[in-house]
Formats: structure tokens, C-alpha cells, sequence
């Protein structure tokens, strides 16, 4: 359960400096009510990498009073009383993460720790967060309306195969008997849904919101659209190419989760549907009942999104927390610049979440929020990290806006680099000048993924990051070698990552440094055999690499990577997708990948002689891992040697290293 609140310590910032959570620090702002309340399954930090800050902050700045209830306990609603009943609605979002996939690993254990909760402290938000607050805020506040929102809600809005129950599991607007469901970044929606609100309009009339769906009742569900069951897929692939804004009719809920080519050519049907410039409103029934999804909002413009990072943000966690909050230690000295992704990697699910459109702030705002670190007691002139989802996508569009409007492609980047993208790096290389030449800045990193297919093409900015933006080390992520799973990836080519790794070692050789990349990479996506994953790992030790890092992969709501896992067939082309789905095939995938580890030996082992690739074990150069037993086996060095081999201890490269942020 949450701890309570106590007195702020030395140092911070006071507690009116914050949105109000009690009725202390309501009263205090000289309120009687709140216009919203929002409920976060996070620990309220008052900073614009925590979603719920983030809208609370755009609201506040437009004339609503809004106040947060973090990490409630769900026994009962006492909790979400604290401040009364709102006047407008009660915004609910479980956090930054899905609420499953913080609590529980690929392999469906329990994590050690929650990110985003005080010390680290497990257990202080329910499974499925967002239903259990949703139902809690109808106990505490009856016909109040009930709005959805942040990642959980966001990635669940369709009928979505869920991995850690392995079954499908209707939208989570009906499971949460929600009024409304906003999806993406949310600021546009909840900013009209609020004004709307209070100039009287009826909540229930309010159905043309971008960015939002709602529920159809059994008397509402329309049936105009074309239910995909029985439609040939030729004639459904032809459908990406109308331009008009009828709603399309989802495959229903009660098929999808008995019919997996019908749940896959759902998952390609709604991925067409994502871009803001042309996306058509959804319709998906669910036995008598329907949710119907508008197009998604469109993205916000450079001056918004200066006055987003502009708000009087504290930088510091909530002073009623007396332990620190892991996350945000994290990113407390780092700099968003941007938002979305056009990579529209398979596994990912920031461009379902954040959008295609790449969302840029100015040069003069980031500038400004320079500044403001300057300000934080605990500012060394260090800042981790200037980026965002993908650094070097920094204001980075299609070369005309009518052509971005129309395109239905899932990604600008694959198979290859679009002939309309405009790659150019000078932007965010002028930026980060003028960021290093700030007063008080000694160091400026970049911590975000990079995307190294667009990197290539800009030697200069390649040059500029060994230069002046890396300590050491630079985190990469090529995920794989084999051309077959990067196809389904939707990654570039292993050439690509090398003529990247070429250029970052020259440049690196050229200022007189010796850093190295880091790369990562996945172990059981769709696509991945036994064998691939051998070849990865026979790759990875003739180049000397020992990745500590391998993402073991995990399906999460709605991405088209999860739709495989689930189907066996890619959503777009409908081709069988092999993937392992047994947890110890995915024990041994990862396995592999750790050869040089001794306790991920027996299972390596194992997957070699089922792949029968003996051949890799023994004690020759080329041998992945030793033999169990007899000459060359680990036991006879072990004997051998007079101290044992402690944990940790993985050869020169990283030997001892503190473990890295995996790059989004």
C-alpha cells in the first residue's frame, strides 16, 4: 500500500509548488473542489517524462484545478475521497507502464522492483490498474464520468491478445465500464473533452473527439462498415487505399478470439488506420455492445509543444515521499526534445502510443529548460541525456505535409529509408551546440536509442556525438543478424549497424578517444529459431562481444510483433511467422546469446544438440560453450583454480560495469 505523505524534507521545493493531493494542500490554494481528479498508478513526480504531470500541468495552465491521487490503495475508495468530487470527470491512468508488464517479467515472474514506485516498493498498484481505479472511482463518485488514458489504457483500447493470461481480452474501456477512452499522447483530447465540459455541454453527447473512443450501447451499434470475417483478403487490402472517413468495421471481439488469422488481419487492418492524415474512425463490436474508436488526434505543433515543456514543473518528486523514486533519478537531469517514432518497429510501442509524426520542440525551449536544471541544487553541469524516443529524429518530416497526410506506409524506414524523408541532421546538430555551450554545462549525453540507418547518413553528426556526447559507451540496438527476424523486426540490415559501428570507431579514433558501442539485442521474437539465435551468437564471439543486456522479448498489447507471437502469421502479408512460445525455448534463445555466462551453459548446451550444432560445444576457438564434463569443461578449470569465479565476472568488455538503461 502507499505510504502516507510526510513533511517535506530540507532542500525541496514546498508542498504548493505541486498539484494538490490532499485536502490540506487543496484548502491551501484557497479551493473548494477540484474541476478533475487524476489517478496514477505512479508516484506523483512532478516532472514531463510522468504522464500524469504531464496532462495535469497542460490542464492547470488552461484554468482547471486539478489534483492527483497516486498509488491509492484499492481495498476500498476511501482513498480517491480525499479531495471530493471533481466537478468535470475523473482521469485515470495506471502509470507509465503498463501495470502488467511492471510487475511481472517475459519469463511471468514477479520483478524485484517497480521503477515508479517509492524505494522501488513492489505491490503498491493492483494488476490491471486501470480497471480496478476505474471501479473504485464509480464506487467513490457514481455517475461522475470516468476517462481513461495513459499507455495501459492506450495499447488495451482494442480487443488485444494479453500475454501473462495468455488469452484475448476485450477493449479495456467495457472491462473498466469507463465513459471514455483517450488514446496517444492525450493532450489535445483531454484539453477539448475538458473545456467542452465546462462550458455545459452534456458528457454524453460528446462523441467527435479525436483521440477518444466510447462505448455503443446494445441499441447504438451501427452496422454500416464491412465485417471483415467473410471478405477475401485481396479485397480487404485494397480498402488501405480509400480515402474517404467511414467508419471500418474491426472484426468483432467474439471472432478474434477464437479465429487467429482473423485476430492477425485485425492487427494489419488497425495499424493502416494510425496516421492522423487519413486514418477512418473504427468500430468493434463486443457481443451486444460496440466501441467505437475516432481517428487519432493530430499531433502537436512546435509552439505547443514549447508551451507543454515550458509549465512550471518542479523537477522533484512529490516532499510527502521520504524514499526516492528509481525513474526518476533516472531522468531528473535529462531533456525530452522530441516525441514519436516513424521506425514503426514490430516489437515496439511507441508509434502506437506517441504517434508516426515526429513532434519537435524549438532550439529556445530546450534552451530554456538548460536553464532551469542550472537551477536544481543538485545539478553538476552533467546532463544524461538530450533525445526522446529516438534521438536523431530530431525535426525530422516528410518532405511535403500532403504527402505525410495520405501515406499509409507503417514505416519511413523500412524495408528502406522513404525517397520522401527528410533525413537531415543539421537541426539537432545546431542544437546540441548551442545546448554544450550554455553556461553551467560541462557535459551533455545522449542516453536515447539512435537510429543508426539514419546516423549513416550524416557522418557530421556521427562525428559530433563520439566528440562531445558520449562517456565511454553508447548504447545501440541491432537486435539480431539474421535478415529474416530483422524483416519482421522491421530493423535494418547487420550492414548497417556495421557501417555505423566503422564510422563511430573512426570518429571516436579521431578525437582521441576509446569508447565502444553497446549493442543490444532480443532473443525469442517471432521469427527467431534455435538455429537464427546460434547464428547471432556465433557472430557475437567472433566479433568479441558478451552482450549483458538481451532483451528477452515480451508481447505487449497491440503490437504487430505480439500479433505473431499470438497467430504465427505477420498481420500484413499473412505469412506463417515461426515463434517460440514454450518458456524454456525462450529460456534457451536467451541462453545463447549469454554464452560466455557459466550459469546459462546447461541450457545453451541443450539448445545446441537440439539444434544439433554439437559442433559449438567443446573447448576449441570456435566452441560456443565448454563440455559439461571431461577435458576442457569448466568443473576442471574450476579445480584448477584457486579462487572461484565470482558472479559478475564476464571478461574485459563491461567486466564489473553498472547496468545500462535499455534505449527505447
Amino acid at each position: 500500500m502507499s505510504a502516507p505523505l510526510q513533511l517535506r524534507r530540507k532542500g525541496q521545493a514546498p508542498v504548493g509548488a505541486f498539484l494538490p493531493t490532499t485536502r490540506e494542500e487543496l484548502k491551501a490554494r484557497g479551493w473548494d473542489a477540484l474541476d478533475i481528479l487524476l489517478i496514477n498508478g505512479d508516484a506523483y513526480v512532478d516532472h514531463p517524462a510522468f504522464g500524469a504531470a504531464l496532462i495535469g500541468r497542460f490542464l492547470e495552465a488552461r484554468g482547471f484545478r486539478v489534483g492527483i491521487i497516486s498509488q491509492p490503495r484499492w481495498e476500498s475508495p476511501e482513498d480517491l475521497l480525499e479531495m471530493g468530487t471533481p466537478r468535470l470527470f475523473v482521469g485515470i491512468t495506471a502509470g507509465n507502464l503498463d501495470s502488467m508488464l511492471n510487475k511481472l517479467t517475459a519469463q511471468k515472474k514477479v520483478r524485484s522492483e517497480d521503477q515508479y514506485s517509492p524505494g522501488g516498493r513492489v505491490g503498491l498498484r493492483p494488476n490491471r490498474a486501470t480497471i480496478v481505479y476505474s471501479n473504485l472511482a464509480r464506487q467513490a463518485f457514481g455517475k461522475l464520468p470516468i476517462v481513461i488514458g495513459g499507455i495501459e489504457a492506450s495499447l488495451r483500447r482494442i480487443a488485444h491478445y494479453d500475454y501473462w493470461s495468455d488469452s484475448v481480452r476485450r477493449s479495456v474501456l467495457l472491462d473498466a465500464k469507463a465513459d471514455m477512452l483517450i488514446f496517444g499522447m492525450g493532450e489535445r483530447p483531454v484539453w477539448e473533452l475538458a473545456e467542452r465540459l465546462r462550458k455545459g455541454e452534456v458528457f454524453a453527447s460528446i462523441r467527435d473527439i479525436r483521440g477518444t473512443a466510447f462505448r455503443l450501447g446494445k441499441g447504438e451499434v451501427i452496422s454500416s462498415g464491412q465485417d471483415w470475417s467473410n471478405v477475401p483478403w485481396e479485397q480487404v487490402e485494397a480498402s488501405r487505399y480509400v480515402s474517404d472517413r467511414r467508419p471500418v468495421l474491426l472484426p468483432s471481439y467474439d471472432k478474434v478470439k477464437d479465429d487467429l488469422r482473423l485476430f492477425s488481419r485485425m492487427s494489419g487492418a488497425f495499424q493502416r488506420e494510425t496516421n492522423p492524415g487519413n486514418a477512418r474512425p473504427l468500430i468493434q463490436r463486443h457481443g451486444m455492445e460496440a466501441v467505437y474508436f475516432n481517428p487519432p488526434a493530430e499531433p502537436l505543433s512546435e509552439s505547443l509543444m514549447d508551451e507543454l515543456y515550458d509549465l512550471p514543473f518542479q523537477r522533484a518528486a512529490h516532499p510527502g515521499y521520504s524514499e526516492p523514486i528509481p525513474a526518476f533519478e533516472t531522468v531528473k537531469h535529462s531533456i525530452v526534445t522530441m516525441r514519436g517514432c516513424f521506425g514503426g518497429c514490430s516489437f515496439c510501442s511507441i508509434t502506437e502510443h506517441e504517434g508516426r509524426v515526429i513532434q519537435s520542440r524549438s532550439a529556445e525551449s530546450v534552451l530554456r529548460e538548460v536553464r532551469q536544471l542550472r537551477r536544481m541544487g543538485d545539478f553538476r553541469g552533467v546532463i544524461s541525456d538530450v533525445g526522446g524516443p529516438t534521438a536523431n529524429m530530431y525535426q525530422m518530416r516528410c518532405r511535403e505535409e500532403k504527402i505525410e497526410k495520405a501515406c499509409r506506409r507503417l514505416s519511413c524506414v523500412h524495408p528502406g529509408v522513404c525517397e520522401n524523408l527528410v533525413t537531415d541532421h543539421a537541426p539537432l546538430i545546431d542544437l546540441l551546440s548551442k545546448v554544450r555551450e550554455e553556461k553551467g554545462v560541462r557535459k551533455v549525453f545522449i542516453a536515447s536509442g539512435v537510429r543508426y540507418d539514419l546516423a549513416e547518413r550524416s557522418p557530421e553528426f556521427v562525428e559530433q556525438l563520439a566528440r562531445h556526447h558520449t562517456g565511454g559507451q553508447l548504447s545501440v540496438a541491432p537486435e539480431h543478424v539474421d535478415d529474416a527476424v530483422l524483416d519482421k523486426m522491421k530493423k535494418p540490415g547487420a550492414e548497417s549497424y556495421e557501417r555505423f559501428e566503422s564510422l563511430f570507431q573512426c570518429a571516436s579514433e579521431k578525437s582521441g578517444k576509446e569508447q565502444h558501442l553497446i549493442p543490444y539485442y532480443i532473443s525469442g521474437h517471432p521469427g527467431s529459431t534455435l538455429k537464427s539465435m546460434i547464428d547471432l551468437a556465433v557472430y557475437l564471439k567472433r566479433k568479441g562481444l558478451r552482450p549483458r543486456q538481451v532483451q528477452d522479448f515480451i508481447p505487449t498489447p497491440m503490437s504487430m510483433a505480439t500479433s505473431m507471437y499470438f497467430t504465427g502469421l505477420d498481420p500484413v502479408s499473412q505469412e506463417p511467422v515461426y515463434t517460440a512460445k514454450h518458456l524454456r525455448e525462450k529460456r534457451k534463445q536467451k541462453a545463447l546469446l549469454q554464452y560466455w555466462d557459466p550459469t546459462q551453459h546447461d541450457l545453451a548446451r541443450e539448445a545446441l544438440a537440439e539444434a544439433k550444432r554439437a559442433d559449438l560445444i567443446g573447448s576449441g576457438p570456435d566452441c560456443l560453450v565448454p563440455p559439461k564434463h571431461g577435458k576442457g569443461s569448466l568443473s576442471i578449470h574450476r579445480r584448477g583454480s584457486a579462487a572461484p569465479l565470482r558472479k559478475g565476472r564476464t571478461g574485459a568488455r563491461g567486466a564489473g560495469s553498472r547496468r545500462p538503461q535499455r534505449p527505447r
